[in-house]
């Protein structure tokens, strides 16, 4: 496989805040048989749109094709493809673990390197949450399986231009 192919593409799109927008924009994917690993849907200041960050992996070539079908969705008022761009990517995760009070020193020690905060804690278990870029929480979830992880939650990429841009 080449790579290219599998990396992931970061797209921003500003939409119409209107009901059956997410399934049009999500059609248009799927009918490229693309699946899209991560999707963000939030308001922005202004109530008559939403911002819509999508995480998919694929050929340039043919995410170029669908970006140039989303921009022609009435619905859709922008879509960019922001991979490579100078932005800030954040997500966020919750971790649940089990930890023993023999193991919570040893947990908080890895929550303190990587930033995490614990938002739940019980006799046997803790709750951790972690924000920062996919590498970050890629490593945290790898060195909390020693803890037995009992329950993972990830939010998608947030996306924005760094810098007076609008994304």
């Amino acid at each position: 496989m080449n790579p290219s192919q599998d990396k992931a593409h970061s797209i921003s799109l500003m939409v119409a805040n209107r009901p059956g927008v997410l399934v049009r924009i999500s059609l248009v994917f799927s009918r490229r048989g693309y699946n899209i690993d991560s999707l963000v849907v939030s308001p922005t200041l202004d109530p008559s749109f939403s911002r819509m960050n999508i995480v998919a992996r694929g050929n340039p070539t043919i995410l170029g094709q669908i970006i140039m079908q989303l921009e022609k969705l009435v619905d859709v008022v922008q879509a960019k493809d922001h991979t490579n761009m100078n932005v800030v990517e954040k997500e966020l995760a919750l971790i649940k673990v089990n930890c023993t009070p023999e193991q919570r020193t040893e947990m908080l020690q890895l929550c303190d390197h990587f930033k995490a905060v614990t938002v739940d804690m019980t006799e046997t278990s803790m709750v951790i949450q972690i924000t920062g870029n996919t590498d970050k929480i890629d490593a945290m979830k790898s060195l909390s399986q020693k803890f037995e992880i009992i329950e993972y939650i990830r939010t998608g990429k947030v996306i924005m231009l760094r810098g007076e841009e609008k994304t």
